[in-house]
């Protein structure tokens, strides 16, 4: 009994918080829900950053979905990256049942079924607010680190941007970009080369190539205006909540160059957009990115580089980034150094590998002398999690088995006919998705070779009453000296066919009455 009160006031002592929290369960000890022991997220480190990790089945997403709602309440906007399509149902009262009633009860808290103000937000032809981005707001240098470009390379770009600026032709979509990167490295070479110095048609190659693996995994309909304001992911509704806004992107697992390409250019222009906060009493956005994996998978050096700068930084703005992932070795150590919330959800040790993870995992919570974490892991049930977070003095709390709040709202999808109803009401629906064209460096290019090549034309066709000019045959076959040389060289040939044939020479032509 000793060591469960002492249990007891640790977690109390340890998840007990000043400023404003949100209550998500309750603590467990030998595999019983402790009543007294709540378990509170302080809303003031909440942009600290965070990690929701466990095997497939285990409750990641529902965690995910249930601090959404609580945010919410506290009017806290969240972005959710829906990878799987299991998140739009957060805008749909949930239903009550038993289950549902009897872990309320265990860990003392009251189910009230709710619905949260939500938009629907997609980067390809799914309903919902169209995202985009023009190409001149990655600049050269981030367009350059998710194009995987070398020093060199990362200059041919940097001096594509520079050549648009002094002539004033906006890099809107990747098609205005193909269009200068091959009129530099064919018809404007010399005008280029002259003004910016020496162009490789290697690094020219290469970066088309580049650009071109991007298209093949949809990058067009993410490039071009209208670029969505990110002021519009911090809005609060009518009724004083966070808006939550999901970002449907079901379609995107098999491209995720075009993921991290979104997501790192998203949390770049976050950072560029939002004024220094400092430590705020509650955060203005969290960021939850489900399937996390699919940002690093193919990321590069220089790309992981730039993510963990923006991560070490954005906390600043008063942003929070949530990774939602199965295995918590998927994300970069560099990264996972940061992050001060994390959500356990159970593993399983199928193999060697999966045992050295789980022991690597261990190793990354707090010690405890309640629980044995290694075995812990892998016993975990659905929607029980090893919970630590940093208190608001920045310590991290004691490590806790906790159970967790289920969502209030449906765990399931929205139907098509909801979809419809939430697009319709979107306000922002009309303001980004309708199809923008404007004048660009395409236009502008493709307008000032067509003038060049009409020009030429004209150049070349005779005005009317004007002798043609002849052609530089005609002048030499014309030519006096080179008549008379033709002659003598005919004559020549014919004398030495005549005396190959034996008809040639002086007495042979007499003889014959030739003459």
């Amino acid at each position: 009994m000793a060591a469960k009160e002492t249990f007891i006031q640790a977690i109390k002592d340890g998840y007990t918080f000043k400023g404003e929290s949100v209550k998500i369960g309750a603590a467990m000890l030998d595999g019983e829900v402790v009543a007294d022991a709540g378990i509170y997220l302080p809303l003031k480190t909440m942009n600290r950053h965070g990690l929701i990790a466990g095997a497939t089945g285990t409750g990641k997403t529902k965690t995910l979905q249930m601090i959404s709602e609580y945010l919410s309440d506290a009017s806290v906007p969240v972005l959710l990256m829906d990878i799987k399509g299991d998140l739009s149902g957060i805008a749909a009262m949930g239903a009550v049942n038993d289950k549902v009633t009897d872990r309320y009860q265990k860990i003392a808290m009251e189910y009230k079924p709710a619905q949260f103000t939500t938009e629907l937000l997609t980067l390809s032809d799914q309903k919902g607010v169209r995202l985009r981005a023009t190409v001149s707001e990655f600049g050269p240098v981030l367009l350059s680190k998710i194009l995987g470009l070398n020093d060199t390379q990362g200059g041919v770009v940097a001096m594509i941007f520079k050549y648009c600026d002094d002539n004033k032709m906006p890099l809107l979509d990747l098609k205005d970009f193909i269009k200068v990167l091959q009129y530099i490295g064919d018809e404007g070479k010399a005008e280029i080369e002259k003004t910016y110095g020496k162009i490789s048609t290697t690094s020219t190659g290469t970066i088309l190539r580049k650009v071109i693996e991007l298209q093949q995994q949809g990058a067009d309909i993410f490039f071009g205006e209208k670029s969505f304001e990110v002021d519009d992911l911090m809005r609060i509704d009518d009724k004083g909540c966070g808006v939550i806004s999901v970002l449907r992107v079901t379609d995107l697992q098999d491209r995720p160059k075009l993921f991290s390409t979104f997501m790192l250019q998203m949390l770049a222009e976050l950072y560029a957009s939002c004024p220094e906060e400092g430590d705020l009493d509650k955060p203005k956005l969290i960021m939850f990115i489900d399937e996390a994996h699919l940002i690093f998978q193919e990321a590069s050096e220089a790309l992981l580089q730039q993510i963990e700068t923006i991560i070490k930084l954005i906390r600043s703005k008063g942003i929070g980034i949530f990774f939602c992932t199965q295995n918590p070795m998927d994300i970069p150590p560099s990264v996972l150094a940061q992050l001060g919330l994390k959500v356990q959800h159970a593993l399983r040790a199928f193999t060697a590998a999966d045992r050295k993870v789980i022991k690597q995992t261990a190793e990354n919570y707090p010690e405890t002398t309640y629980y044995k974490t290694e075995d812990l892991i892998t016993q975990l049930g659905i929607g029980e999690a090893l919970i630590t977070m940093l208190n608001e003095k920045g310590i991290p709390t004691p490590l806790a088995h906790v159970m967790l709040c289920s969502p209030r709202s449906r765990m399931d999808v929205l139907t098509d006919a909801e979809i419809d109803g939430i697009v319709t009401r979107s306000k922002l629906v009309a303001k980004y998705n309708q199809v923008i064209d404007s004048q660009s460096a395409y236009e502008i290019l493709t307008a000032k070779l067509t003038e060049a090549a009409e020009k030429s034309a004209e150049d070349n066709t005779p005005k009317p009453g004007q002798k043609e000019e002849p052609s530089t045959f005609e002048k030499v076959a014309n030519n006096t000296i080179v008549k008379s040389m033709v002659r003598t060289a005919g004559t020549t040939i014919v004398r030495s066919l005549l005396g190959a044939l034996g008809l040639g020479g002086r007495t042979t032509r007499k003889k014959s009455g030739w003459f």
